[in-house]
């Protein structure tokens, strides 16, 4: 039994609740939850079309937590030690054995149905009614967390838990677009749209790659100001004239752009901004459509990048020595609200004021 964040109506709030879970299976993990981050991508249930398909469901998908227990097959991790919680992924399809798990075959049943592979669920309500408690294999929005062996990282005891959450999907996004994906090289230029967890990440990768010029857009003031702090080398409000021209400045354009917003204009403008060669990376989930000349593609690549096309147990490692070298200060985004507060982590959230709310769940 473990209390639970369940996400019952694309327009309800969240009701905390006493769920029960199922014994971890074959190759499963019970982690008990410290704290998780709540993403954006947690927030596609909340159109009707989405919420109608999965049902009742935990979401969560940044979990950072302890192993309380392993089920059979399970040898890398064990009870007691210290997880992060990242995305799900088979292990053994073509993408996954060349070391490209975020583009796994089976990515969308095994992180975005809410449930396993085979369509069972491992969580019931008091009524005994099934909740979804797959997404991204963990639906960590809760005291207790049914993950897989292939998402879990394992962490150094002494690292805090309660702030590492974020890393296993939004801050991974962003800092894998940058390092992974585009490989920017020191002296390059980066386009970022969109001053979120998301955007800010890859500004603060660019910063650590040693890209020249990065150039953030966003229409909060606050968080350009916070570009800044973190390694932007200018900024651009959003709405004004000529976002493209700012963006461009006095050069030819930039070798990078990143799109986080899923806004058709927005996406747009990160290809027009590109100089030639030129590549854009978008990982904005959202309606948005991308519409232009086939001519703008002219010596210019644009792609949809899941997880900045990381792997967990390889990138996770690496951005936590760089925070703890004081490269990648993401607590400087961070505020913490309590489970029974979800509902006003969301509010903050798309307010604005808040960059990135993770969600104490501690009993």
């Amino acid at each position: 039994m473990t209390r639970a964040a369940v996400l019952r109506s694309h327009e309800a709030p969240f009701s905390i609740e006493e769920v029960t879970l199922d014994a971890p299976r074959a190759g499963e993990v019970l982690v008990e939850i410290v704290a998780t981050g709540l993403c954006h991508t947690d927030l596609l249930l909340r159109t009707e079309a989405m919420a109608t398909r999965l049902g009742p469901t935990v979401l969560g998908h940044e979990g950072a937590g302890v192993v309380r227990e392993v089920g059979p097959g399970v040898t890398r991790v064990r009870a007691g030690d210290h997880v992060l919680l990242s995305f799900d992924s088979c292990g053994w399809c073509r993408s996954c054995l060349r070391g490209a798990p975020a583009y796994c075959t089976e990515f969308g049943v095994r992180n975005m149905s809410g449930r396993r592979p085979d369509g069972s669920v491992g969580a019931r309500d008091r009524n005994g009614a099934e909740v979804a408690n797959r997404w991204f294999g963990q639906s960590s929005f809760a005291e207790l967390s049914l993950a897989t062996e292939r998402n879990l990282v394992v962490v150094d005891p002494s690292l805090p838990l309660e702030l590492l959450g974020p890393l296993g999907c939004g801050l991974q996004t962003g800092a894998g677009s940058v390092l992974n994906e585009m490989r920017l090289a020191a002296g390059q230029s980066i386009a970022v749209f969109g001053a979120g967890a998301v955007g800010l990440a890859a500004v603060m990768a660019a910063r650590i790659a040693g890209a020249s010029d990065i150039v953030v857009v966003d229409l909060h003031d606050s968080r350009l100001e916070t570009a800044l702090d973190l390694g932007a080398t200018r900024v651009v409000r959003g709405g004004t004239d000529d976002v493209a021209g700012q963006v461009r400045g006095s050069g030819s354009g930039v070798d990078f752009s990143f799109e986080t917003t899923a806004v058709g204009s927005v996406i747009s403008t990160a290809v027009e901004v590109l100089d030639v060669p030129g590549k854009a990376v978008l990982v904005g989930a959202g309606p948005g459509e991308l519409r232009m000349s086939p001519t703008l593609l002219v010596g210019r690549t644009v792609t949809f990048a899941l997880e900045g096309g990381s792997v967990p147990q390889l990138l996770l490692p690496e951005l936590i020595a760089h925070w703890q070298a004081g490269r990648f200060p993401f607590e400087r985004l961070v505020t913490t609200y309590p489970l029974d507060e979800i509902d006003r982590a969301e509010a903050d959230s798309a307010a604005g004021s808040t960059i990135k709310p993770v969600i104490s769940c501690a009993a």
